[in-house]
């Protein structure tokens, strides 16, 4: 699938996340890339997260797209933020083992505390597959701070992803 006009965003090599952590061996090692308007990323469901047969598990789908929605308003919003509730319609089968799409958008910002997005995984024929919509508290990183949301490394790279915006 084409990443033109895309950029990579960096990540923490020592990250652990299921979703999105290239230090977890097991999980789904999602990368970010952004094109200013929203944020993707490109991922190949391996068996041993199937559902039925060669099917992907849906959980593993709703992962992706709350890894997505989350770093869509991390990095557009430049805030820090939880999931409130999430809503996801499965719309066309999705068999592991091909490349998918999954992008996320912010839909509205409804307050300094809170946020919806939208994310969506397109199959390799560029059909919708899944789509979700979730609210999201977001912080400020100085609430985050205080919250105790993250750890001093985490808050390191989160400067360190905000620098990228220019």
């Amino acid at each position: 699938m084409d990443k033109s006009g895309y950029t990579l965003l960096p990540n923490r090599a020592d990250n652990k996340c299921f979703g999105c952590g290239p230090a977890n061996p097991h999980g789904l090692q999602m990368q970010f890339y952004t094109n200013g308007q929203t944020v993707a990323s490109w991922i190949t469901i391996p068996p041993h997260l199937s559902g039925w047969s060669n099917l992907a598990h849906g959980g593993i789908l709703f992962t992706a797209l709350d890894e997505i929605m989350g770093r869509t308003m991390i990095y557009l919003l430049q805030r820090f933020i939880l999931t409130k509730s999430m809503t996801i319609e499965y719309l066309k089968p999705v068999p592991h083992g091909r490349e998918l799409k999954v992008e996320g958008r912010i839909l509205e910002v409804r307050s300094e505390r809170e946020a919806v997005a939208e994310g969506t995984i397109t199959n390799d024929a560029g059909e919708i597959c899944t789509r979700a919509t979730g609210l999201w508290a977001t912080f400020t990183p100085e609430s985050a701070r205080k919250l105790g949301v993250a750890d001093d490394e985490t808050f390191r790279w989160f400067e360190q992803l905000m620098a990228t915006k220019g």
